[in-house]
Formats: structure tokens, C-alpha cells, sequence
């Protein structure tokens, strides 16, 4: 991908020292958006959120590729494993180390805000990859749409099991805004679509063994379940085919057996499932363009850049926040139709 600014224009100096003093002002209000840097220059500090998933390490394997492409330095890398109280720590290490912006993926969308809103204030922007912050000042936000994953695997499931039928959902954490969109925007459209088919929702955190868990007992409840929506590939895909292979019931789907499977995530693993016919579509969010863009966005906040609302000329769209701005990127469905496509990330080597 060719690295745009949306920015239009070349901002002369006075004009951008207008935008710093600006952004300078807006700091000051904890519901606006982060204050660009205005150095120029700096290294970038970025925490990774966990290490469990191969989504999320597939993310981390392009960093400093990607950093390298961008232009920018990493003051370097940590990682906070899903605590929040970790990612507070980490953030303030980075930062201590000489970090001018920060690049972050905060699984907890709800506590974040106030060290969001401590940062601006020290005029240190963050770019916030794949979750929202609900509160809390950023620069900006790099993610796809994630109610439109919802919506993608309801049609999906919906159209293979004819509109009737029984479902397992696997929620993401709902203390974070990607399990939220996901999950409001899958039974929207389950319900206002197919409301012959029943969803069994169940919670998992993002933990593989929890929805390993719900699965066995579900099937031994409810042995017709024929559908299956896994709000994250990267945690769910490995105990789900176990489950599934341990049950007998990994089977092609041309089998009257075979349970329908739709997923997000768009890993190569996913990729490989859905070429043996183990799982039929996923989501394809990103990793290569999270890394990416998370990083120029990072050094268009140092350089003062304030974001244009509208279409980029890397495919996405640019949209105002409450609290700064989201780059929506696009996350297109993987079938056996596409699966091959070589612009797809999972087929990257």
C-alpha cells in the first residue's frame, strides 16, 4: 500500500503554528481530540495488547517492518497482555524513555480514558489500533468497521442455513467496543433478517478456553447447533476445529453434518481452514495496515498534521470522533471464492 497523507495540502508555518496553538487549546477539554505534536520528529512507543493470539503476533511481526517503511523510530516495543493496569505501566515506561507518540491497541475500551486524557495534556498523541477508546482524548483511531463484521457473518450464516436453524455466538469481551460492535450488530441483523434461526451467546473474554467450554456443552444441550460465529479467529479457531474433530463432526461441507462457520480475524490459519473446508468465511481485518497506518499516523501527529475528514488514498475513509478521528479501514469477507487472492494479508509471506 502506498502511504497517504489526507491532509491537504503542505501546511505552511504559519498556518501550522495557527493548528498547534489550536490543538493546544483543545487539550485542555478532556472530550476533544488529542493535541498533534508539534516537533516533528520523535520516536514512537508502541504496546502490544496480548501474546496469545496470531492475530494480534502477526500484528507484532510487521511493527518494525512497517516502521522501517513509514519512516519512524521505535522508542520500543511492550507488551500488556490484556491488563489495563499493564498498559497504564507500560505506556508511562515508553514515554519515560523518550516516546514523542504512542501507538496502542487498549482491550479495555472503558478504563483507558483518563491516562488518554493525562497524555494529551502532555501533548504525547496516541493512535489507538483495531478499539475505540469510549472516552479519553486520541489522535486517532486505525480500525475497520467492526459492526459491519457482525453484519457480514449474520448474512453469511443466515444465507447458508436458509434462515432457520440454531447458532453459537462466541462474544468477544463487551468491556471492549470491537465485542460490543460485533456482537449489537449481529443480533440486529439476526433478528430483523432470520428470526428463524435461535443465537446461544457466549461470553468468552477472548479466551479460547472459554469458548472450547461453551461449545462441548452447548452441542451435548442442543446436538443440532449448525452454525457458528467466531468473533476472533486468532483466540477461537484452534479449540473450536478440536472440539469439532474430537466430535466427529469436522466434515466438508457437501456433509449434512457439516456446522457453517464464519470468523473474524483473516489469519493464515483461517485462510488454510477455509481452502479444507473446516470453517467457510472470515472477516479479514488488517494486521499488515493496523501496523502500517497505526505508524503514520503516529508521525503525522508528531509533524502537527491535523487529520481531513473523507476518503484516503489508501482505501479508507476518515471520520470525526468525539474525541479525535478514526481511519475506517477496509476488511473485506473471505470465502473459498477469494480465499486465494494474493492482496489478502493472511497470503502474504
Amino acid at each position: 500500500m502506498t502511504i497517504g497523507v489526507t491532509a491537504r495540502g503542505v501546511l505552511g508555518l504559519s498556518m501550522a503554528v495557527a493548528l498547534v496553538a489550536s490543538a493546544a487549546a483543545c487539550s485542555k477539554d478532556s472530550t476533544g481530540p488529542a493535541t498533534p505534536g508539534g516537533g516533528g520528529t520523535g520516536s514512537v512507543g508502541v504496546d502490544l495488547p496480548r501474546a496469545d493470539s496470531d492475530f494480534w503476533n502477526a500484528y507484532a511481526s510487521y511493527m518494525t517492518p512497517k516502521a522501517a517503511e513509514v519512516g519512524v523510530e521505535l522508542t520500543g516495543q511492550t507488551n500488556s497482555q490484556n491488563d489495563i493496569q499493564k498498559l497504564i505501566s507500560n505506556v508511562d515506561s515508553l514515554v519515560t524513555q523518550g516516546a514523542k507518540a504512542l501507538v496502542i491497541a487498549p482491550q479495555d475500551t472503558g478504563a483507558i480514558g483518563p491516562k488518554l486524557d493525562e497524555l494529551a495534556q502532555k501533548k504525547i498523541p496516541v493512535v489507538s489500533v483495531d478499539t475505540r477508546p469510549d472516552n479519553g482524548s486520541v489522535y486517532m483511531v486505525v480500525r475497520a468497521d467492526n459492526r459491519a463484521y457482525g453484519t457480514k457473518a449474520c448474512d453469511f450464516l443466515g444465507g447458508k442455513l436458509g434462515g432457520k436453524g440454531k447458532v453459537i455466538e462466541f462474544q468477544g469481551a463487551l468491556s471492549s467496543i470491537n465485542g460490543r460492535d460485533r456482537s449489537e450488530a449481529f443480533k440486529e441483523c439476526m433478528t430483523a433478517k432470520f428470526p428463524g434461526i435461535t443465537v446461544f451467546e457466549e461470553p468468552t473474554e477472548w479466551e479460547g478456553s472459554k469458548a472450547q467450554a461453551a461449545l462441548e456443552t452447548r452441542l451435548s444441550t442442543d446436538p443440532d447447533i449448525k452454525g457458528v460465529y467466531m468473533q476472533a479467529g486468532g483466540v477461537f479457531l484452534d479449540p473450536t476445529l478440536q472440539v469439532l474433530k474430537q466430535r466427529k463432526l469436522l466434515v466438508p461441507p457437501t456433509d449434512p453434518r457439516h456446522i457453517f462457520i464464519v470468523s473474524n480475524d483473516g489469519i493464515p490459519q483461517e485462510l488454510d481452514a477455509i481452502r479444507k473446508g473446516e470453517i467457510d468465511a472470515t472477516v479479514s481485518q488488517p494486521a499488515d495496515a493496523y501496523a502500517q497506518y497505526g505508524l503514520h499516523w503516529a508521525k503525522q501527529a508528531m509533524a502537527g498534521v491535523t487529520p481531513t475528514e473523507g476518503p484516503t488514498d489508501h482505501g479508507s475513509t476518515v471520520i470525526k470522533l468525539p474525541n479525535g478521528y478514526e481511519d475506517q479501514l477496509p476488511a473485506p469477507l473471505i470465502t473459498k471464492d477469494n480465499v486465494d487472492d494474493p492482496a489478502l494479508w493472511g497470503n502474504k509471506k
